[in-house]
């Protein structure tokens, strides 16, 4: 198997002088060098093709001892330097000083067919920034972030990838609740992909730390390799990077309120410069449609990272990016306006992407208000988003709205518990449906037309939490076939996959509030 490894993060940016694997403030560097820890036993579990693909290698290479060997740490690739990334960032809304990589290290940088891309094991190992962490991962969380990462590729959103899920043979200690009842769990490790995983954080390092030099060294290091149609140089360049990942920002988290995506844990060290969606730990899928859902149990209180705030907290996190670079522009005015920005970029793109998911292609003023209208309804009555959206498109602009529900029919999968309330519920949709079905009159496409361009935009599967803890609870008992089984269909999101019908459906009441389909902790 031969990589073609070109670094330039560890080759062009300045390094941590001190080689020791010790916990410890790294000022006025980028990275640590640091070398995974090698595993007791690793076994391959799952492997993402189409990823290997990226990087050159091929379907036999992935089953090689060699990929074995080189993908859960225990030997490294011909002439790598591996580092952990230096960075800070606000945790919560609070500052919290340096991060920084504490359990992942970059292998390297591979070019292949021109693109570029960093793989990074994650669980792979303490590094000089795990403070009192061990640097491991557990399965469990393992397999959600390989999962994941894949799906949501599929489902069209930015995303870092995933090539590999490997089991390491060591067991880890996690409370996996918080609650004082630590176990051991067994240990796993993923090699994430992306083009670069730095973050805002990256940036918020150097300026918390007044490091100006170097500050302006990752900011033209980073316009260099992944802006390349920023043209422009020196203060304007800075302005037109602040701008360029403002609005990869903004439509990133425009397509994850599209799918139903919560991220759970939006701390500025946790949002790619590139506008990737990145670090997949406590996330989760809307299931009833509830604005205020958060899946992370650290944030059960504030509800800070909620998915109807979500835009909120991007707007929030880039003021952070746009304070981290204001020693490079020394005026606060260009920048200001940039982040003001934000509302005029979000709000008609976040309205165009909903009148996509209700079939509304032509010009209507009153759009905002029936979509208004219809975030409402969606929370008065415990509905399920994925079905309702995926199911709408079946809505026939000649059927009866009656008061007796059953105008509902084609609709009533998507809620979750309606016995006894039928005619109550269809009351309340009444008047939304009614206008809805004005509105579609006003549409030029025929219905089959609506139908197939609603259903590029609603998926029909998307990875719930309960799908997700079916398959680690089968792979604790080293079962994998459910991981193979979720990869593949989730590879089909938009798709119809009648084999796969029985994954189109809502959350089971067992997993109403189990342990992993409800709500998730930051452990892993």
């Amino acid at each position: 198997m031969k990589l073609n490894l070109k670094d330039t993060f560890n080759k062009e940016l300045p390094a941590d002088p001190i080689l020791e694997n010790s916990r410890r403030q790294v000022p006025k560097s980028a990275f640590s060098i640091v070398k995974p820890r090698i595993p007791s036993h690793p076994t391959l579990i799952h492997v993402s093709p189409e990823v290997g693909d990226l990087l050159g290698i091929s379907e036999a290479e992935l089953n090689s001892q060699e990929f074995l060997d080189i993908f859960s740490g225990s030997k490294l690739i011909k002439d790598a330097n591996p580092y952990a990334m230096a960075y800070a960032g606000h945790q919560f809304g609070n500052w919290a000083g340096q991060l920084g990589d504490g359990r992942a290290i970059n292998l390297g940088e591979v070019v292949h067919n021109g693109n570029r891309w960093t793989m990074q094991l994650k669980g792979s190992g303490e590094t000089p920034y795990s403070r009192t962490a061990d640097g491991l991962a557990v399965l469990r969380s393992s397999i959600r972030e390989h999962l994941c990462s894949e799906a949501m590729f599929h489902l069209g959103v930015p995303t870092t990838r995933s090539l590999s899920l490997m089991l390491t043979g060591d067991n880890v200690m996690r409370d996996m609740l918080y609650d004082g009842n630590p176990a051991l769990e067994k240990g796993a490790v993923v090699c994430r992909v992306a083009p670069s995983f730095i973050r805002f954080g990256n940036f918020q390092h150097f300026s918390a730390n007044q490091e100006v030099k170097h500050l302006r060294t990752l900011t033209e290091y980073t316009i260099r390799h992944f802006f390349p149609e920023i043209k422009s140089k020196g203060k304007e360049a800075y302005l037109e990077f602040y701008k360029t990942v403002l609005e990869r920002t903004a439509n990133m988290v425009i397509d994850w309120q599209r799918v139903g995506f919560v991220h759970g844990v939006m701390n500025t060290d946790n949002m790619s410069i590139l506008g990737l969606t990145i670090d997949y730990g406590p996330y989760g899928w809307l299931e009833g449609y509830d604005p205020g859902w958060t899946p992370n149990t650290t944030d059960r209180q504030g509800r800070r990272y909620r998915y109807g705030y979500q835009p909120n907290v991007a707007y929030w996190n880039l003021m952070q990016l746009g304070n981290a670079l204001y020693p490079l522009i020394e005026d606060a005015a260009p920048l200001e306006d940039i982040l003001n920005s934000y509302a005029t970029i979000f709000t008609p793109n976040y309205l165009q992407m909903m009148k996509g998911k209700i079939g509304l292609f032509e010009e209507d003023t009153n759009d905002q208000q029936l979509i208004d209208d219809l975030e409402k309804m969606l929370t008065f009555t415990e509905t399920d988003m994925t079905i309702f959206f995926r199911k709408l498109s079946d809505f026939e602009v000649e059927l009866e709205i009656d008061l007796k529900g059953k105008y509902l029919d084609f609709i009533k999968d998507a809620f979750y518990d309606i016995s006894g309330k039928k005619e109550i519920v269809a009351s309340a949709w009444q008047d939304w449906f009614e206008a809805y079905k004005v509105r579609l009159t006003k549409e030029n496409m025929t219905a089959e037309e609506r139908k197939k361009e609603m259903n590029k935009v609603n998926p029909k599967y998307v990875l719930r939490n309960y799908m997700a803890q079916l398959a680690i609870d089968a792979a604790d008992e080293g079962d994998y076939s459910k991981v193979s089984e979720l990869f593949e269909l989730l590879k089909q999101p938009y798709a119809e996959q009648v084999e796969h019908e029985k994954w189109f459906a809502k959350r089971p009441e067992w997993a109403r509030n189990k342990v992993g389909c409800s709500m998730l902790s930051c452990s892993s």
